[in-house]
């Protein structure tokens, strides 16, 4: 069961350092990205210039963009841009981040004002969402690189875009298919067009999954690539894994 912060002060960043599994060269950077504006608000009358994380925000956004579109489309080479565009949206929208950052306790660090400490900022989904934002922006610019960002963020998104996927609301067929043939050494996955008709405007394309030559799935589509995901998907039956 977690430690759960209950009052006003924050914890020290240097704990969360030790959370995320980094050590920060400039720790204001992190300071920063755990600074809600409200608390850097509440310093003006007090003649205290805050920094808060807005600005990190703004970049951080950028680099989760960028980290999780290039791992998408490595990944799944044989998704069009559609699919990959949704999943994308699905692993990086507020409910996902906020997720990702109640797991970490991120709340508990944050520098809020007193307003939102009684609002129960440190719970809000929006507030958690956009300082993890700022949390990648201040490893990217405190690391030099995206290095830095991948090893902390992907361990933590990748379920949730796997998530995605086996949930049926976009399965990538082929890749689980894949996946599940490269467990043994030497097997070969292949698909065969073995037929198509119909017009140019309305063609039908019929393709086997074969394994070793041995057909384990046939599927038919619009296009080839339509028919090989359907193909896959009828090969999984075999695998117990649809």
């Amino acid at each position: 069961m977690s430690d759960k912060h209950t009052g006003a002060a924050p914890r020290a960043p240097e704990e969360f350092e030790e959370r995320i599994g980094y050590k920060y060269r400039d720790i204001g950077l992190l300071v920063t990205a755990l600074t809600h504006s409200s608390y850097s608000n509440e310093m003006k009358p007090k003649g205290l210039h805050v920094d808060f994380n807005e600005r990190l925000e703004f970049l951080g956004d950028s680099v989760l963009s960028i980290i999780v579109s290039d791992y998408l489309f490595r990944h799944y080479p044989d998704l069009p841009e559609g699919d990959l565009t949704k999943i994308r949206a699905s692993a990086v929208c507020e409910k996902t981040l906020g997720k990702l950052a109640a797991d970490l306790e991120l709340g508990q660090y944050m520098r809020l004002g007193h307003g939102e400490e009684l609002s129960k900022g440190r719970e809000r989904v929006s507030i958690l969402a956009d300082a993890f934002e700022a949390l990648l922006a201040s490893i990217y610019l405190d690391s030099g690189s995206r290095d830095a960002v991948e090893k902390f963020l992907m361990p933590r998104v990748k379920p949730e875009i796997r998530q995605f996927i086996e949930n049926g609301k976009n399965k990538d067929y082929k890749t689980l298919l894949q996946q599940i043939v490269q467990q043994e050494r030497g097997e070969l996955l292949e698909y065969v067009l073995i037929g198509e008709s119909g017009p140019d405007h309305e063609k039908c394309f019929e393709v086997e999954a074969r394994l070793n030559s041995n057909v384990i799935g046939h599927g038919s589509g619009r296009s080839k690539r339509e028919a090989e995901q359907m193909a896959a998907k009828e090969a999984l039956v075999l695998f117990g894994d649809k």
